[in-house]
């Protein structure tokens, strides 16, 4: 070694995942499965999860690394909102995982709103007008997505939480995190064309994350989150492929931000790697937003 040289600065020390093990909800599609991808590419063995059993075996069988240089990818159907079906995932993944896990990524969410359907047509110079809209939503609708976006991101933490504190001690000066998924819609200042539960379901995932990476200071779990703008995926594109991928070419979608375009799988795998890698190990409590500068030209509370 040369004199003078600082190999536990260089870029194999920063960002290698190799022997990691992390768990991604929703992680065979969309978002998702960037994430997954990311992380196995690097050298990450990762546990996806969905309710859809089928979905995942073919994403192992289209993307699923080799156990060793590029990780693997390890499929476990799950129903994230219950609390039986999180406690029988965490009996699975435990005896795959004797040394715990260093990574969570609480990742799966729905969108969908009935107030959508017509929303931008509306008058919003009148009250009446406005009223009719908002009431085209269902109770059904927000109970679905607040459940799912907030109360079964509570809940699949606090299962997983000894997995974590099993795993915090497996690589030396890395702390086990949970990493919440939540979006800009979490933060901007406009209904994203209805969108009203997905949003405050996201900005209650913000202070979730405050909360819970103040909570869990004293055990050395980590709790930080990763914020998106528009990328493709099953909610922005309305389906995927038969690849789990989703395509925005030609919707328009994410070219009004600073960047003129959506975010792509290399976006989302910059931003992963830096916050679930030795990279970003003096984070915690904090967000990452790979938006294309859309919370600086949108008006947000940012």
């Amino acid at each position: 070694m040369s004199e003078g040289a600082h190999p536990h600065m260089h870029r194999n020390e920063l960002f290698d995942m190799t022997g990691f093990t992390a768990v991604v909800t929703g992680g065979g599609t969309g978002i998702g499965l960037m994430i997954t991808l990311a992380l196995v590419e690097n050298g990450c063995k990762v546990f996806i999860t969905s309710r859809d059993k089928s979905k995942l075996e073919d994403v192992v069988k289209r993307y699923g690394g080799d156990g060793k240089e590029r990780g693997e990818i390890i499929p476990v159907e799950v129903d994230i909102t219950s609390k039986d079906s999180l406690v029988n995932a965490v009996k699975v993944i435990e005896p795959q995982a004797p040394k715990g896990i260093q990574i969570l990524f609480n990742n799966a969410g729905i969108a969908g709103e009935g107030a959508r359907e017509g929303y931008e047509a509306i008058d919003k110079k009148h009250a009446e007008a406005i009223s009719a809209q908002l009431w085209k939503s269902e109770t059904s609708e927000w109970d679905a997505i607040l459940r799912t976006n907030v109360t079964s991101q509570y809940f699949t933490a606090a299962a997983f939480l000894p997995l974590l504190a099993k795993g915090k001690d497996s690589f030396k000066g890395y702390a086990s995190q949970i990493i919440n998924t939540t979006s800009i819609s979490g933060v901007l200042k406009k209904a994203s064309g209805g969108q009203y539960a997905y949003a405050a379901s996201k900005a209650a995932m913000f202070q979730f994350t405050k909360v819970l990476a103040t909570e869990l200071l004293e055990t050395g779990i980590r709790v930080n989150q990763l914020v998106p703008g528009v990328f493709g995926s099953q909610m922005t594109a309305g389906g995927t492929g038969e690849d789990h991928k989703s395509s925005l070419e030609g919707t328009g979608k994410g070219t009004k931000n600073p960047a003129g375009r959506p975010g792509d799988e290399k976006d989302m795998a910059g931003a992963v790697l830096f916050l679930a890698s030795r990279a970003g190990v003096y984070l915690n409590g904090q967000e990452l937003h790979p938006d294309g500068g859309a919370t600086l030209s949108g008006s947000s509370s940012l």
